[in-house]
């Protein structure tokens, strides 16, 4: 069987006349001469000229949008406009036809919901080919860079026993049957007798198990799945999505902030370089859609020149305590714009305050650190010599144009008596996390980590607006089709 060639190499080929097998998905079929073929392989589609008059009218029928076809042909240079090249067509083998009345993907402008409504197909639309592309080169990236500085790759459970945010919103994971769960004397659901014999959950967080590891190793990464149960249907959250968390032994904050920021840089410089008609298509789709916006709500900047911003500029480190101060004098908070006013110190900040301070206020990216304790996790290392009642923790949030926070991390709390006073006062289980407290009591040492939400890192490189757009099949309240 003759090897095809893939449509990216056919369009940047040297035409010399040579015969060629090409397979794909046809888009559309003009005149009963013009194939728009695509493959996947690249946005753009190659045009195949069919032979219509010596052609069985059987076969021109069954090339319908959506329809799978192998072709063999000669490529040659183009006559017609807006390609370089085009395939002569000698022979047609149909794969798979495609009932073109009934099939969802027409060629025409479809709305995001339907798309979500069709998730197994809405990757044959040119804008979610795009995504998916950016996304496959965005995820080789983020593996390029860690294991070309030496880190390495960690699989941390997606079941587990602890909650390593504290936040409670865990999806269980019970093989008790639902209709005569076994219960203690207290009435309580008895574990003991479940399948791992105690409570257990999908992870929220790889973090506490790559910290051992990272105890050990010196620098290692998860990219993985993680769960939140938080019933929440908005554009910017997913029940079901991948977290990149790397753990660095030795770093303090700065150090943290220093890895996060080229990390970032490096991987939306590749992914930029590898897609640039992706990209500009993508750019084009956001154009048109803002068009249809009020001049206020509308991007300052293009999708490009968005990506080159970040590329082109250090991110601003500043403290919470100056960001507090910034926002309460400034004019949206004064003249209660804000939907959150900011009216006092430990407030936590909400996606408003993040994006005003990057887009309005020091336009370039923002990293914003020492944050109060009462608004972070248990494991965050407390700063010494802060003020009572006014502690804060050496956490450092990074801030995005168009998409507020995208990073958090944090140098880790390493010393044992400060960690487990810490978790008393938040009513965590020592015994739970007895492992965890081990890291501290057997050559603890300073470490610092950060998470990256992969969703959030596809929605600000491709300019799409809702997180569901950029993940295969979203899972979200009420929704796990597919």
């Amino acid at each position: 069987m003759k090897k095809h060639t893939k449509v990216n190499e056919l369009l940047t080929a040297t035409p010399i006349l040579t015969e060629v097998t090409v397979k794909g998905w046809v888009r559309t079929f003009r005149n009963n001469q013009f194939i728009a073929l695509n493959d996947g392989s690249t946005i753009n589609n190659i045009q195949c000229v069919v032979d219509f008059e010596n052609t069985p009218e059987e076969t021109l029928k069954r090339i319908t949008t959506g329809s799978a076809v192998s072709l063999i042909g000669t490529l040659t240079e183009s006559k017609g406009a807006g390609q370089r090249v085009e395939i002569q067509v000698s022979k047609i083998e149909i794969l798979g036809d495609s009932d073109a009345e009934k099939y969802p993907m027409q060629p025409k402008k479809h709305s995001l919901e339907f798309l979500r409504e069709n998730a197994h197909l809405r990757v044959r639309t040119n804008a979610f080919g795009a995504i998916m592309r950016v996304r496959s080169t965005l995820s080789f990236a983020v593996h390029q860079y860690f294991q070309e500085r030496g880190f390495y790759y960690v699989n941390t459970p997606i079941i587990t026993g602890s909650d390593a945010e504290g936040a409670g919103e865990m999806f269980k994971v019970t093989a008790l049957p639902f209709d005569n769960t076994p219960r203690t004397e207290e009435g309580n659901v008895n574990y003991k007798e479940d399948f791992f014999g105690k409570e257990t959950n999908l992870t929220v967080s790889g973090q506490l198990e790559a910290e051992t590891y990272a105890m050990a190793l010196g620098q290692v990464y998860t990219f993985g799945p993680t769960f939140r149960a938080e019933n929440s249907n908005t554009s910017r959250h997913l029940a079901e999505f991948w977290m990149i968390e790397p753990e660095v032994a030795f770093n303090e904050l700065a150090d943290n902030m220093d890895l996060a920021e080229d990390f970032i840089k490096y991987v939306i410089k590749y992914t930029v370089e590898k897609h640039e008609d992706d990209l500009k298509f993508l750019e084009q789709r956001l154009l048109d859609e803002e068009k249809n916006k009020p001049q206020a709500e509308r991007s300052e900047m293009s999708l490009l020149e968005k990506l080159n911003f970040v590329l082109e500029n250090n991110f601003k480190r500043v403290t919470y305590t100056e960001a507090i101060d910034i926002l309460r004098n400034s004019k949206p908070n004064k003249n209660k714009k804000f939907q959150y006013l900011i009216e006092e110190w430990g407030a936590d900040l909400q996606s408003e305050h993040e994006r005003f301070l990057v887009e309005k206020h020091f336009k370039c990216p923002v990293i914003l650190y020492d944050y109060p304790a009462k608004i972070k996790a248990f494991y965050m290392r407390l700063n010494d010599n802060t003020e009572p009642g006014k502690e804060t923790v050496r956490a450092m949030d990074i801030l995005f144009p168009g998409i507020g926070e995208i990073v958090g991390g944090s140098q880790r709390e390493e010393r044992h008596d400060v960690l487990v006073e810490k978790m008393k006062a938040l009513g965590i289980d020592e015994e739970e996390l007895w492992w965890y407290l081990d890291t501290r009591r057997f050559g603890t040492a300073v470490h610092s980590g950060f998470g990256l939400g992969f969703e959030r890192l596809v929605l600000f490189v491709t300019g799409m607006t809702n997180i569901r757009d950029v993940i295969p099949f979203p899972r979200t309240p009420q929704n796990a089709e597919f």
